[in-house]
């Protein structure tokens, strides 16, 4: 058993080796959409051209979707809630962050020309994008839209504008055609989804040609991360980040010069700078949800394949499938698993944790959200001395996508997730999480993640520990 898991670990390293070649095609995308004004992009045009994953079993442009943006607008539709035109520069912003519950403090600032509202962006102008669990939204300086990516827990991410113009009543309007041309990629995992990209951008925000670009995630190095971004706190001066290349750079050779301290005015946005502390947390989100996404569409897909319709609505178990299809469920599972589990994380570089803790307010609006159990432990409580979080399982295991994973992916992920944590995985893949760091994470989950699989709970009866009430009919399935 752990040789078929290892095997499956080096599988996943070996295709990370190979993003930035992959990549190439992404970023030839970006390139493309650059070259379209947005009126001539129609961005929200509806039902034309390929998008991938349009067939069974996935149907990616159905209307079935229940995202907090599709939830909000029927809301809209129905006048139980209304967004507010500020009348000023911020438009709707301010209402739809408050409509979503999106923390002002993730705001975070992107100088490179990486939106398709490019000619608004630079370093005098960044972008911004602010985000929760869930919602993803970005907007330009004197842009006409605001973005927006939205998670379903079924079909990931779901793309939206909302147009900046005071109406009557404002609509978030279903984009896919362009978005899904960069969003889906291999930066993407190939399915609907989000990245971070690092880039080697010019004064203009422009990138370098044929300069190498990074995605960021929870396991890239610091020195590739978040070029072409601003970014305030500690961590700043180690990337890519408030630096543009030189004037006679080179894919070869950018040489990036730090930006003049005031490259724009602070005041013309919601927050004051771009922390450090959310861009670790978008990196860790952002490719969370596409491994999510992933197991899901692998999984269906590998049911359908097998039977149909029949096979999605009442799925075998997984040791009765055939190899193949075994092997097509379980290795996007193990590395949701691995990646859920930190185990490749990027170290820090042994930060002051109070101090980091202490000045970030986006890590005080992060930390407060989260379930806690008995002894006030949370899976957002931050670490930032030398890892992301103090325990280590993503907070995204309370998510509805990752509730919404179809079965037998999901079982998978629990009964390896139980042998993890409990001490009984002898694969060694996991050593790098310490036992105490297993053992508390394992006490969090129980007390505070309400309908786990039986096992579970017969283990916390085992062992006398406490485990989280069954949600009762109609409630919320989280804490």
């Amino acid at each position: 058993m752990s040789r078929r898991f290892a095997r499956i670990a080096r599988a996943r390293q070996a295709g990370r080796r190979h993003w930035p070649l992959a990549l190439a095609s992404a970023l030839a995308c970006a390139a493309g959409v650059a070259l379209l004004s947005p009126a001539s992009a129609q961005i929200a045009v509806r039902n034309q051209g390929y998008i991938p994953y349009d067939d069974a079993p996935i149907h990616y442009r159905s209307e079935d979707i229940s995202d907090p943006v599709t939830q909000l607008q029927k809301k809209l539709d129905a006048g139980a809630a209304r967004l507010d035109h500020d009348g000023g520069a911020h438009g709707y912003l301010k209402s739809v962050l408050e409509q979503l519950d999106i923390p002002v403090s993730s705001q975070t600032l992107v100088f490179s020309k990486t939106s398709f509202q490019y000619p608004h962006i630079s370093p005098q102008h960044p972008r911004a994008l602010y985000f929760n669990d869930d919602v993803y939204i970005g907007v330009v300086n004197q842009g006409k839209e605001i973005e927006v990516i939205s998670f379903d827990r079924t079909q990931g991410a779901i793309f939206f504008i909302l147009h900046e113009q005071k109406a009557e009543k404002p609509r978030f309007e279903r984009a896919e055609l362009d978005c899904t041309q960069c969003h889906i990629a291999a930066g993407t995992r190939g399915v609907p989804g989000v990245l971070l990209r690092s880039v080697q951008p010019t004064a203009s925000g422009t990138l370098v040609t044929g300069a190498r670009s990074f995605i960021t995630d929870q396991d890239s190095p610091l020195a590739q991360r978040w070029g072409g971004w601003y970014v305030t706190g500690p961590l700043a001066g180690r990337t890519m980040a408030n630096a543009v290349a030189a004037a006679d750079a080179t894919a070869a050779s950018p040489g990036l010069q730090p930006l003049p301290a005031r490259s724009f005015d602070p005041s013309r946005y919601l927050a004051p700078g771009s922390e450090d502390v959310a861009l670790l947390v978008l990196g860790h989100q952002t490719q969370a949800h596409n491994l999510i996404t992933l197991t899901n569409y692998r999984t269906r897909i590998a049911l359908h394949e097998l039977g149909g319709d029949a096979a999605l609505a009442s799925p075998p178990a997984l040791e009765a499938l055939p190899d193949e299809a075994r092997e097509k469920i379980e290795r996007p599972a193990e590395q949701l698993l691995r990646y859920l589990l930190f185990a490749d994380e990027a170290p820090l570089p042994g930060l002051d944790a109070e101090q980091a803790i202490a000045g970030s307010a986006f890590a005080r609006d992060f930390a407060a959200r989260g379930p806690r159990d008995s002894r006030g432990r949370s899976l957002r409580d931050f670490d930032l001395h030398t890892r992301i979080f103090r325990y280590p399982l993503s907070y995204l295991v309370y998510s509805d996508a990752f509730d919404a994973l179809p079965e037998p992916a999901k079982g998978h992920v629990y009964r390896r997730l139980l042998e993890i944590l409990s001490g009984r995985d002898d694969s060694g893949e996991f050593d790098i999480v310490s036992a105490e760091g297993k053992r508390a994470v394992l006490e969090i989950l129980l007390e505070t993640k309400p309908g786990l699989p039986a096992q579970w709970q017969e283990y916390a009866r085992e062992h006398r520990l406490r485990i989280a009430a069954a949600p009762t009919p109609g409630s919320p399935a989280r804490l």
